[in-house]
């Protein structure tokens, strides 16, 4: 196994790509939808096509890793996403597109899932959420590269170049792991006996079902804008996708400027006003996304967005680690399947709402979903965990 410093690397490096090849569709919609002669509405349901296999795929990998070891299982699925990223590149059409972003997206799920689950082993719970927090800096910067890069890249390369640098990003972490998960400790197989039995466990505690729930409602609430960006600025007049990666970028900031500060937090605020915090922070951000008076003013919001997400989120993570350590791999699963489940049915929902109720009537419905998710987390998650059976 590789050493401390360079496992974490490992993990870095393949969290990048990894998140790099989920978000770089969603500025490029209204250049896919072109070149593909498809509707801009269905292209943007590509993020739904990467998000529901992710999260379905959830409590399969999740105990496999527990029974024959986590860094095996992240070898396989990096390969399988180096693969499906190269057919992405030379799709003739929409369909395809999509049946190779669903196989993307359940390779992806065996990569940042086992990654929080590795670095749950491996550092004791006083200081996990400041060590997540900063592997959570990968995380975010391919988010930034993804929502803002790739959109800039199309500008000059097409969005067949940008899957081009995705897969050779992925390509060198697949390379990186293979390396450095050499001599990873073996494991025994895999009993879907012992994997229900796990999934029993965690469920029967009433922390993780709190948990499972806050993050499904947080997705629905902060994710389900983001394909339609890119539209809304066309429509509103205010360009292409240079201008969506720039303002979706703005989230991704907002989470480096929470990895920056969240040492201080924990020490100042505490878990409690956090999560508080952090829902009113990413409530305010909604409304203003909801005004749409100018792309700057909603790069500003999704920063702010950003901020209170990750300061939510990145709590919600480190609190699952501790669910059950001897089944870390299927506790992080299912936190994961949740909160997936929950990014794509946002999109469907936020879809919906931004026909039926608008742009300010669907981010207001969002708001006051981000604003409970903070108070009920502060209220449920500042007890003693209590640690599956």
């Amino acid at each position: 196994m590789a050493g401390s410093r360079a496992f974490i690397w490992i993990l870095a490096v393949s969290g990048f790509a990894s998140t790099f090849s989920g978000r770089a569709v969603e500025p490029m919609v209204g250049v896919i939808a072109r070149d593909l002669s498809a509707r801009p509405e269905t292209v943007a349901l590509l993020a739904a096509a990467f998000a529901l296999p992710y999260a379905f795929v959830q409590p399969i990998l999740g105990p496999i890793g527990d029974a024959v070891g986590k860094e095996r299982v992240m070898k396989i699925c990096l390969l399988v996403l180096v693969l499906a990223l190269m057919g992405s590149v030379v799709a003739p059409n929409a369909a395809i597109l999509f049946g190779l972003r669903m196989v993307a997206g359940a390779a992806a799920g065996g990569v940042v899932p086992l990654s929080l689950a590795l670095i749950g082993d491996r550092v004791a719970m006083a200081g996990r959420q400041v060590a997540i927090s900063r592997f959570l800096i990968a995380i975010i910067t391919g988010q930034l590269a993804g929502s803002s890069l790739a959109g800039l890249l199309a500008a000059f390369v097409g969005w067949r170049g940008v899957f081009v640098a995705s897969t050779a990003m992925l390509t060198v972490a697949f390379v990186a792991t293979v390396g450095g998960f050499r001599k990873a400790p073996s494991a025994g197989g895999f009993d879907p006996r012992d994997a229900l039995a796990r999934y029993a466990g965690i469920i029967a505690n009433p922390r993780a079902r709190t948990l499972f729930l806050l993050v499904f409602v947080e997705a629905i609430t902060v994710f389900g804008l983001f394909p339609y960006v890119a539209p809304l600025l066309e429509e509103r007049g205010e360009g292409g996708p240079a201008e969506a990666g720039l303002v979706l970028a703005g989230f991704a900031i907002g989470g480096l400027v929470y990895s920056a500060l969240v040492g201080w937090m924990l020490r100042r605020l505490g878990l409690r006003r956090m999560l508080r915090g952090g829902g009113m922070i990413a409530g305010s951000a909604l409304l203003i996304l909801g005004v749409a008076v100018d792309w700057r003013l909603d790069l500003l919001a999704l920063l702010g967005l950003g901020l209170g997400f990750y300061v939510l989120h990145n709590s919600f993570q480190t609190q699952v680690t501790e669910l059950a350590p001897e089944a870390r791999a299927s506790a992080v699963a299912l936190h994961a399947f949740s909160f997936f489940v929950g990014q794509s049915l946002g999109v469907v929902l936020v879809g919906l709402g931004l026909r039926g109720a608008g742009l300010f009537g669907t981010m207001s419905l969002c708001a006051l979903g981000i604003l409970g998710v903070g108070v009920v987390g502060a209220l449920a998650l500042t007890q003693p965990p209590q640690r599956a059976r």
